[in-house]
């Protein structure tokens, strides 16, 4: 029965690197749940819980990231958005503008009107950190702050800094959907996150999304992975306005010597905040470890 119990994780891993290989190898063809299930000889139920156990993600969020990094490599490289659509294993530039819409940020013309047109909605929600501020437009997320420490009116504050010219409609009841499948995870399907930045902060915003979970990473870590690794001080300042709190975890980064340093909205919540993580991250590994 041990080892039976020890066989288990082990198993688990091999499938999943198995999983990672196979879709890097062949991110071109875009290959579905399915015919990945098929390749390993295992359910697709079964892969994607096993899968999403140990990655952290589901199988086709992975190959939407490596989908992602190839055309924006593509692009860099001075490949038309076209091109780099069809290089990177997309049907088409339309597809292509999509996808880099829903995982990086509003477009910089609509950055630089500051929310001019736009309609936001907005709510709070009582978290498990307390109440908290969510707004979003059609097009997903597009702001979470805490407002249990430094007060309903703070958060709103920060909101209409965050964009000035933009038209806010409170939806109270829309707010308390947004956080079940915030906080609960109540939907299997990605959350759709639009943000509004410079191209710096959304560098180091991205780099925020790579920390994993019940990590820190110093201010220096963070500029050394952004490729400024003298721009520690520029970087504190990118990861004081990330607008959307706990899911991109600005919250993991420390200051050296392991201080928990300050936080938009209250070194309380950001010490909750991580406790909440490691009690998690402990409870998790408890479970497997008894399977």
């Amino acid at each position: 029965m041990n080892n039976s119990n020890s066989e288990t994780p082990r198993r688990h891993y091999q499938t999943v690197t198995k999983a990672l290989h196979y879709l890097k190898d062949r991110q071109l063809e875009q290959p579905s749940l399915e015919e990945l299930a098929t390749q390993l000889q295992l359910s697709p139920a079964y892969l994607q819980r096993v899968f999403q156990a140990w990655a952290g993600v589901s199988p086709k969020q992975f190959l939407r990231h490596l989908t992602r990094d190839a055309a924006v490599e593509r692009l860099k490289t001075g490949a038309t958005v076209f091109d780099a659509a069809i290089d990177s294993g997309l049907s088409g530039s339309s597809r292509l503008h999509d996808l880099l819409i829903y995982t990086d940020a509003l477009t910089p013309g609509q950055a630089r009107n500051a929310g001019k047109h736009l309609s936001i909605q907005w709510g709070f929600y009582t978290s498990p950190f307390g109440s908290c501020l969510l707004a979003w437009t059609e097009r997903g997320l597009a702001f979470l702050g805490f407002s249990s420490i430094r007060g309903k009116q703070y958060a709103i504050a920060e909101l209409q800094q965050q964009w000035p010219l933009a038209a806010l409609v409170e939806k109270p009841e829309q707010a308390q959907l947004w956080g079940e499948r915030i906080f609960t995870r109540s939907s299997d399907q990605p959350l759709p996150v639009w943000l509004a930045g410079s191209p710096f902060q959304l560098k180091v915003w991205q780099a925020l999304l790579k920390i994993p979970d019940n990590a820190n990473v110093t201010y220096g870590d963070l500029a050394t992975a952004t490729g400024n690794p003298r721009a520690a001080r520029a970087i504190g300042t990118a990861v004081g306005r990330n607008p959307i709190s706990l899911l991109i975890p600005c919250h993991r980064v420390i200051r050296k010597m392991g201080v928990i340093g300050e936080y938009r909205w209250g070194t309380e919540i950001k010490m909750s905040i991580l406790a909440r993580e490691n009690i998690n991250c402990h409870t998790s590994a408890g479970s497997e470890n008894a399977i």
